[in-house]
């Protein structure tokens, strides 16, 4: 009788550094996508609350990403510690409902589960295409940002139900029915962590845009104390109607600029135009000056430093 031998473990084979480079380099390319999209989401409110469309701007990608955390610090700081809490509460849950004897309870509370997490998604949805639904909140966040956060609720609820349900001690769960029942509730369960998932990312999109127009805002009714102020210089008179513009007229004398209007502030420069607020009044009383920086006919002198 002969004895077959063994084959020796083929040793792992060894990965290419670039193989090794793409696990770290595909993560950091989402991150860094998601701090340009919510960093941009939040440069067009700022810049939209002032009449400006950002893409008229010339705003460096570097930029973009450095403002970001302006927009992203605060709601995420906020989904973990909610996160944390829920995950502990429901795993609290769940620990009290392993014990054999408790498979009663278990049935009960991932039917209640499912069905509170299903109607908070059910309810949710339509009211991201109808503010209107939600008339009687406030005007603000809870208005734009509710109708997410109980999607992102909901879908936890669901999914956090369909484990218990998987986790039911059932003897006749071995049988091929069964089987391919729980392949259709971890399929469920997939379908959840998307809704969740696009729950967050619509939610923190809003925050976003919502804190971008609050800092311009804030700003406006500062003074714009972050933004060097500016004194104009014009061959020709401008319009200097707006509220807290000093206005001088330097008399022939005083060479090609005669006319000269101060208390601006520079809110944004390109290569081709100056993009001026006024320093007093606030935000109600904010007016946007777009000049020209190449026709010869104006001259801008900056004190400060840009913020």
């Amino acid at each position: 009788m002969s004895v077959k031998a063994r084959r020796p473990p083929s040793p792992p084979q060894k990965r290419s550094f670039l193989e090794k480079a793409a696990y770290v380099a595909a993560p950091g390319t989402v991150v860094l996508g998601l701090l340009y999209y919510f960093g941009n989401q939040y440069n067009e409110a700022y810049y939209r609350a002032f009449g400006i469309q950002a893409s008229d701007l010339t705003i460096s990608v570097q930029a973009v990403l450095a403002g970001s955390p302006q927009a992203l610090f605060f709601p995420v700081w906020t989904l973990l510690i909610c996160g944390l809490v829920v995950l502990l509460v429901l795993g609290r849950v769940g620990h009290a409902l392993a014990p054999s004897e408790n498979e009663g309870r278990r049935r009960t509370a991932y039917r209640g589960l499912l069905a509170v997490g299903l109607l908070l998604v059910v309810l949710g949805y339509p009211v991201f295409f109808r503010e209107d639904l939600l008339a009687f909140l406030p005007e603000g966040w809870p208005r734009r940002l509710l109708p997410a956060l109980g999607v992102a609720l909901g879908a936890s609820l669901a999914f956090f139900a369909i484990q218990v349900r998987l986790g039911q001690r059932d003897p006749g769960r071995r049988n091929p029915w069964a089987r391919d029942a729980d392949r259709l509730w971890l399929a469920a369960g997939a379908l959840l962590i998307g809704l969740l998932t696009l729950s967050l990312f619509f939610g923190m999109s809003r925050y976003a845009a919502m804190a971008g127009e609050t800092q311009a805002r804030a700003d406006a009714n500062s003074g714009m104390k972050r933004n060097p102020s500016v004194v104009v210089l014009s061959r020709l008179p401008l319009v200097h109607h707006a509220k807290g513009i000093e206005f001088k007229d330097l008399g022939a004398g005083a060479g090609p600029y005669r006319y000269q209007y101060k208390n601006f502030r520079l809110l944004e420069k390109t290569p081709t135009r100056f993009y001026l607020v006024p320093y007093y009044g606030g935000y109600k009383n904010t007016v946007t000056v777009v000049l020209p920086d190449d026709d010869g006919t104006v001259r801008v002198q900056m004190r400060g430093s840009v913020r």
